[in-house]
């Protein structure tokens, strides 16, 4: 699974893990942190939107600036935020103070992206530093194996993630007071991050002179673009708080919710190297568009689990099929844009990923609140799956670099023989 693997890949892929542990055990619990601190349904959906909207603008600056300053600089830059963002959490929890600490890393609410990877403004420059560090050849495998590494850890971040409520039930810790360690751990984390991309060495010279994107780039970035802003919209309907629907549909406490979790990022992280195992009969386009569309289908079916049991067995099979094709489309964009221009496009399609994730948290907060607790789920799982269907009829003629050359061989054996 390492086997050629550039130093500076495995680098990248520590930092992923670690990145990983310390979001997904505070994006399982902060939502019902919020709750505990006394802000409603719907404030706590305005501070998710705020987080994810800001996450966005950022997700894209990021992009941009890596391709100008640096990427490995913008790492280290995101590395002390981070670092920021996580000590207003420890001595604040004033509404202006909270906003303050998601706009700033997202840390919490939105750092982390699905399946427990531990994106958030990160993703775009680390995709775009991690693919110099690939061959189209390995590309697909380096980017599921850095996905399955983020989720592993992040699988085990969840688990970390009943913490607090050890805390108050074995040492008496004060309800608000027993989320502390999990802000302090992340800020000792992203210390070490810091002085791991310090040590990685890039290979992009970053672009001194303004240019425009290029036109194919520009043409696949769009698709690619108006298509995330349907997809996300629908998973943050459906996914972005889906810790606190099972908090509220089922009254799960926090040890039962990191259980849930941790088995749902382990088998995202058990996807993720078989995406491109399964991508390689299928071609990536269909491996992306089917997967995932076994996802939004589950789902559908969700809402109507009766039990904690169905629904959380429906959520552990859906994270098998939902997150398999985030490293493949990671790679299928850094194949299809030119080298320059990867931390832009990663930028671009970070940025309409995450507005409509954005956005739609509050929607489905207040619908919670007013009118049914499991109708965001509805939405979200149908939105996805309209998305799915258009991305496998606009892209299913479409191959990377590496399925190209395949078919070319296999041609040039035919007409040998």
């Amino acid at each position: 699974m390492f086997r050629d693997l550039h130093r500076d890949a495995k680098l990248l892929m520590a930092s992923r893990g670690i990145r990983s542990f310390a979001f997904s055990s505070l994006n399982v619990v902060f939502a019902i942190y919020l709750d505990q601190l006394g802000y409603s349904t719907v404030t706590i959906g305005i501070i998710f939107s705020v987080a994810y909207l800001s996450g966005a603008v950022l997700t894209a600056v990021w992009g941009y600036l890596s391709d100008r300053f640096g990427r490995r600089n913008i790492l280290m830059l995101l590395a002390v935020l981070t670092i920021i963002s996580n000590c207003i959490y420890v001595f604040f929890s004033g509404f202006v103070f909270i906003l303050l600490a998601v706009a700033i890393a997202n840390v919490g609410s939105g750092g982390s992206a699905g399946g427990g990877q531990g994106g958030g403004p990160f993703n775009p420059v680390e995709e775009a530093l991690l693919a110099e560090k690939c061959t189209p050849e390995n590309r697909n495998r380096v980017f599921a194996v850095n996905s399955s590494v983020g989720a592993l850890m992040g699988s085990f971040g969840a688990l970390a993630s009943g913490f607090p409520q050890y805390l108050q039930e074995t040492r008496d810790w004060s309800a608000i007071a027993s989320y502390k360690p999990l802000f302090i751990l992340t800020i000792l984390f992203s210390v070490v991050l810091f002085f791991v991309y310090s040590s990685i060495r890039e290979q992009h010279q970053p672009r001194t002179v303004e240019k425009k994107i290029s036109k194919p780039t520009g043409i696949f970035v769009t698709k690619m673009s108006l298509l995330a802003i349907v997809d996300n919209f629908g998973a943050g309907m459906a996914g972005a708080l889906v810790s606190y629907w099972f908090f509220l549909r089922f009254g799960v406490q926090l040890k039962s919710l990191g259980v849930i979790f941790f088995a749902s990022y382990f088998l995202a992280a058990v996807s993720f190297l078989s995406a491109p195992l399964i991508a390689l009969r299928l071609g990536v386009v269909r491996t992306m568009a089917f997967s995932h569309g076994l996802a939004s289908i589950i789902y559908l079916v969700l809402p109507l689990a009766p039990t904690l049991a169905i629904a959380a067995s429906l959520l552990m099979i859906r994270s098998f099929f939902a997150y398999m094709d985030n490293p493949l489309r990671a790679s299928f964009t850094m194949a299809m844009v030119n080298s320059d221009e990867r931390g832009s496009a990663a930028g671009v399609t970070s940025l309409a990923r995450i507005i409509p994730y954005g956005i739609s948290p509050t929607f489905s907060t207040y619908l919670m609140q007013s009118v049914s607790l499991t109708l965001p789920l509805f939405i979200g799982g149908g939105l996805q799956l309209i998305n799915d269907v258009a991305f496998y009829l606009l892209f299913r003629h479409v191959r990377p670099p590496e399925e190209l050359k395949d078919v070319a061989d296999n041609r040039a054996q035919k007409s040998l023989a």
